[in-house]
């Protein structure tokens, strides 16, 4: 099959893997319609982390190709939205609704499968990790709001979850990515009145206020700081949702939330400096970590078909797989906020 490949630092091409093939009875072959590129696939594109084997991407849309045996679920021709993460379904984890921390499980993409930036992938445990999307003709529309639900979106709105947000609260936004977009739309689902991004970039700022944004503030630091107590009277909001990972996004999160507030964390933690003791004399919580996308992608996809959301906005370059280079150049350089691929067209 093809399939995009990693050749070195800031090299992508195009090239051949084997096509993937059923290994256990409860696996399946989806074949690829719709890829993405997502920012933590740049850790690899720009040097930093080195990938294992195979294909990238850990996110896709498809439909079943092939089935085995003890698959009970899904059927050849389905069409399926795959979360990031596969699971069993079975453990501890699993059971709670925590099935990107499976016992069993791991990433696509990660070395034990190919990734969704290929023309085929297998899923392990196919019955609890894909989702079947009832329906047929998709539009372009809602191909890239599935895609969309395959990780970042279920990130952002997991950051919303795990701050407790609640209808009426103030919420904070800090970051403008694909999964701070997220987090805006997560808040307003879960009935934030006032939802303030940090954004200084004119086209996610239209994403954001798309998406349920009522304020935009472009500061950074201790300006940020100063605009929200400003916006709020002194006091912060209810949840700042961090959706960066770095020292400066943690501690900004950790200031604008007031006394007894709570932190939603899913931006990869980078922190080198940050210390605890600024959440603790605030009686500030922090809660968060790898979303468990597989528990958020049906009640999300609900909205999605009845036209309530519209979460595929947040990609703004699409390219066919062939041209994947321009892909991850385009978001590498912040020319694009995502980039959605056009694998296939045949959705059955």
């Amino acid at each position: 099959m093809k399939a995009a490949l990693f050749k070195g630092e800031k090299q992508i091409e195009i090239g051949e893997r084997p096509d993937p093939t059923i290994q256990n009875d409860t696996d399946a072959v989806v074949r690829v319609i719709r890829g993405c590129v997502c920012g933590s696939d740049l850790w690899y594109y720009r040097g930093i982390n080195q990938h294992k084997v195979g294909s990238i991407g850990h996110e896709y849309i498809g439909v079943v190709d092939q089935v085995g045996v003890g698959v009970k679920d899904l059927a050849v021709g389905d069409f399926v939205i795959a979360p990031f993460t596969y699971n069993d379904g079975t453990c501890s984890a699993c059971r709670n609704g925590f099935q990107s921390n499976c016992e069993h499980g791991g990433a696509f993409g990660d070395g034990e499968t190919d990734g969704g930036q290929g023309e085929f992938v297998r899923s392990p445990y196919a019955d609890e990790t894909l989702v079947k999307v009832t329906g047929s003709d998709f539009t372009d529309e809602q191909l890239a709001s599935f895609t969309a639900l395959s990780d970042v979106i279920c990130t952002g709105y997991h950051a919303a979850v795990s701050a407790g947000v609640e209808k009426g609260d103030v919420v904070a936004v800090v970051g403008d990515g694909a999964v701070g977009l997220g987090g805006v739309l997560g808040a307003k689902l879960l009935g934030a009145s006032r939802i303030i991004a940090l954004s200084r970039h004119a086209e996610r700022q239209k994403v954001a206020i798309e998406f349920g944004a009522t304020d935009i503030l472009e500061e950074r630091g201790d300006d940020a700081l100063q605009a929200v107590m400003a916006l709020t009277d002194g006091v912060g909001v209810d949840a700042a949702l961090e959706c960066v990972g770095t020292d400066e996004s943690i501690r900004t999160a950790a200031e604008i939330t007031r006394a007894g507030g709570m932190i939603g964390a899913v931006g990869v933690p980078l922190y080198e400096g940050f210390e605890y003791q600024t959440l603790f004399w605030k009686n500030v919580g922090i809660k968060g970590g790898v979303a468990p996308a597989r528990r958020y992608i049906p009640e999300l996809l609900e909205r999605v078909l009845s036209g309530e959301i519209n979460p595929g906005l947040i990609f703004d370059l699409t390219t066919d797989l062939d041209d994947i280079a321009e892909a991850y150049a385009a978001m590498d350089e912040r020319r694009a906020i995502k980039s959605l691929v056009r694998v296939s067209e045949e959705q059955g």
